[in-house]
């Protein structure tokens, strides 16, 4: 990707991830929550079955992602991280978790696609497709959860799995589990990225890229 093409995109999800998070922040406040983990768990910025997109073995920077799929500034930074992934290939661990907003109203079919799709080996499969044709579902005020079936036959799932993965209620608590996770660790807005555990305030264009090639140079 283009550097000025780059930072068209990036600014202008940032502008846009700025404009929406007060009323984000008024939705997550009202939406209802989740138990915290039994015995007073801390909360994780990873799980053992978080979705890892590259890993980069050992020592490699670790890089966590909670998206929404029907975000626009997700959607706005998804070939951004793409290109990242690509630039920064066996240095980094990229990880994607699910923070489904409560004012869309398909992000969280959306997750349960993704979700059945990763119990079939295809995770990132449906990762691409979803953000790649967000412009055609996204913003729907109706279920498109026939929309992300039909991704599901294109990427020749067993359907029958799938339909049950969907509907079975493990694949929304896991999605949940995310999103409130999320919560505790401060995730109050979409794209949040973590580097290295640590949760990167995002002001310019080029945050993410900077904290990630300052971890990888072991700058403090």
């Amino acid at each position: 990707m283009k550097t000025p093409i780059k930072v068209t995109i990036v600014t202008t999800a940032v502008v846009a991830a700025l404009l929406l998070t007060a009323l984000i922040y008024v939705l997550i406040s009202q939406a209802p929550t989740t138990p915290p983990p039994e015995g007073g768990e801390e909360p994780q910025v990873v799980r053992p079955n978080s979705h890892v997109l590259d890993d980069g073995g050992d020592g490699a920077v670790t890089v966590v992602e909670f998206l929404d799929f029907e975000c626009e500034a997700c959607g706005a930074f998804y070939p951004v991280v793409e290109d990242l992934r690509n630039q920064f290939a066996g240095e980094i661990t990229y990880i994607v978790r699910y923070f489904p907003l409560p004012g869309h109203t398909n992000s969280t079919n959306a997750a349960l696609a993704a979700q059945a799709a990763a119990e079939q080996g295809q995770f990132e499969e449906m990762y691409h497709r979803l953000f790649e044709t967000q412009a055609e579902w996204g913003e729907a005020q109706e279920s498109r959860a026939e929309v992300f079936r039909g991704f599901a036959e294109e990427l020749g799932l067993d359907m029958a799995a799938y339909d049950a993965a969907v509907a079975d209620p493990a694949t929304l608590a896991r999605v949940e589990a995310d999103f409130t996770e999320g919560q505790a660790l401060g995730v109050g807005s979409t794209p949040t990225f973590f580097v290295d555990g640590e949760l990167l305030e995002l002001q310019k264009w080029n945050d993410l890229e900077d904290a990630i090639r300052q971890a990888v140079k072991g700058d403090s």
